[in-house]
Parts: C-alpha cells; structure tokens; sequence
C-alpha cells in the first residue's frame, strides 16, 4: 500500500530571524537540501493574520511584519523528520500535518519519485498517462 501524501504547514511572520536569515528562507533552504530533500515546498504571505499575539497584521505597502504561511507537500514520515530537524528555530509558530490527495504533479517539475511510494506511484502513473 502507498504512503498517503500530507501538507505540512508552518505558520510564522515576515519578522522571525535567524542571524541575518528570514525564518522562511533557512526553512525552505533547510527543506530543499535535506538527505533526500522534501518533494515541494511554497512559502506564502497572507493579506490579513492574527493569532496567539493580540496584534492583527495586515498586508501595508510599508509594513515589515506580514503573517507568513510555510508549506510543503510529502510523506508523513519525512515531514515528521524534517519537523523534528527545525528544533533548534525557536521563532517558529504553529505547525500543522493535514491528510491531502495528490491529483497531478506538473510533468517536468515532479520531485525524483522514492521506490514503493505514493509520490512515485503517482508519478509513474502520470508518465503513462501524458505519453
């Protein structure tokens, strides 16, 4: 049986450093050069947020501080390890793992498949079907 695909998020703001690294490129960065690396990740920055501080943030023309969604598409278990791998950011918000149902991977941009998987299954059955 394969293994389903989950999104994971990470909810954060455009003003969370590490060093002199926005947050949500040392995560991307981190995502991407990992062993085998997470299959795809996108990084978000929302129009209006709020949360655990009593400041709602808003999406100004001059404003720094915008909420800011992390996402990235893989298996459970490699989320749950790079999750795991973020220990040491202490500036990170919420993180959610949602059950998805991947439909297609845009053929050319698909992550290189892992043996015995959803994601490679799913790739394979795209291949025969775009020939």
């Amino acid at each position: 049986m394969p293994t389903p695909i989950k999104r994971l998020r990470i909810y954060t703001d455009d003003s969370a450093y590490v060093g002199d690294h926005k947050l949500h490129e040392v995560v991307a960065t981190r995502a991407r050069a990992r062993a085998m690396g997470v299959a795809g990740g996108t990084v978000f920055e929302a129009i209006v947020g709020f949360g655990h501080t009593p400041q709602r943030r808003r999406r100004a023309v001059l404003d720094d501080v915008q909420s800011t969604v992390i996402e990235f598409l893989d298996e459970e278990p490699m989320l749950r390890a790079f999750v795991h791998s973020l220990a040491d950011l202490e500036s990170l918000g919420p993180i959610t793992l949602e059950a998805i149902e991947v439909l297609r991977w845009p053929a050319g941009a698909a992550p290189v498949a892992r043996e015995g998987t959803q994601l490679g299954h799913s790739l394979d059955q795209i291949g025969k079907h775009d020939r």
